[in-house]
């Protein structure tokens, strides 16, 4: 389904984003847009879902 979290982010930083965070399903988060940050939800240690910012 998704990639294992590691590798997406070291895939991430490998194509130059310089904030890769990765959350667990259903975090609060500010909603604040960061450019150079890519996000991740992560389940059980996989990439679920990702967005930008």
């Amino acid at each position: 389904m998704g990639l294992p979290s590691g590798r997406a982010e070291q895939l991430a930083r490998d194509r130059g984003w310089h904030v890769v965070r990765s959350l667990p399903p259903g975090s609060i988060i500010t909603m604040e847009y960061l450019e150079g940050r890519i996000n991740f939800e992560v389940k059980d240690g996989t990439v679920t879902r990702c967005w930008l910012g």
